[in-house]
């Protein structure tokens, strides 16, 4: 991932943002509210072949669900997850004879919610407790979550998560500087918007990097000078999206 912070101070704008601000970012501030009306449309690439070089893995999530006080719960029923990894097959179903060599590794590859263009979640959402900002980031606004779960059956690639339970009912949230969610809403991957807005990338793509692995690069995939775009376009890595059939559009790029 080699976009650098410049590109990133270009497109969204640099602004300083208090814990308190954290709050409106999670709740999802326009995008023309961060760039002064240059609005981008940022997009996720995930390279599988670096991804699945690390066998066991788990530092993207891991930084993740620690940032975003994603709860660890002993309940397999209760499961919170906004980036976690699935097999091959999974992700890509009937794709899997064309693109056997990756089935063989039988390894997983990353996902998360796709931030699409044409995102069914928010359609079916009665109260815009989810919604698309300008940038095309699909966010949540659990203040106005009602739980009624219209969102996880209109999402077609499993990518969000309800609170049965309090998620944090006996200990303190590892990050007091960002919200929690409480029993009863839905919440999910944001492309970390508190971060869009300082110029930084999400902390997965930050984790990975760190890690010397390099398979997730973040940026402007409207800008045809920005790493995600190059890449997308590459002559030589066959490109894929999680069931286009459907006519979603994801925003996160595979590249096989």
């Amino acid at each position: 991932m080699d976009t650098t912070r410049r590109d990133f101070l270009k497109a969204a704008g640099f602004t300083v943002v208090s814990a308190g601000s954290v709050v409106s970012a999670f709740a999802g501030a326009s995008s023309s509210e961060v760039s002064g009306g240059d609005v981008a449309r940022w997009a996720m690439v995930v390279d599988l072949k670096r991804c699945q070089r690390e066998a066991g893995c788990d530092k993207c999530w891991r930084a993740c669900h620690t940032a975003h006080n994603v709860p660890d719960l002993d309940d397999p029923r209760h499961e919170i997850k906004w980036i976690w990894k699935a097999p091959f097959e999974h992700i890509f179903p009937g794709q899997v004879g064309e693109y056997g060599d990756l089935r063989r590794k039988e390894l997983p590859a990353v996902v998360m919610c796709n931030h699409c263009d044409n995102p069914p979640c928010v359609k079916v959402c009665p109260t815009r407790a989810t919604f698309r900002r300008d940038d095309g980031v699909v966010v949540m606004d659990p203040h106005r979550c009602i739980g009624c779960r219209y969102c996880i059956v209109g999402c077609p690639y499993g990518s969000r998560s309800f609170n049965f339970v309090d998620p944090w009912p006996d200990r303190k949230p590892p990050n007091m500087d960002y919200p929690t969610r409480m029993r009863g809403v839905v919440e999910k991957c944001t492309f970390c918007p508190e971060r869009i807005v300082k110029g930084e990338v999400p902390y997965c793509v930050e984790a990975c990097d760190k890690a010397g692995i390099g398979a997730l690069t973040f940026g402007d995939i409207s800008d045809p000078g920005s790493s995600v775009r190059k890449l997308v376009q590459s002559a030589d890595r066959v490109v894929l999206r999680r069931k286009p059939e459907l006519g979603t559009r994801p925003q996160v790029y595979y590249l096989v």
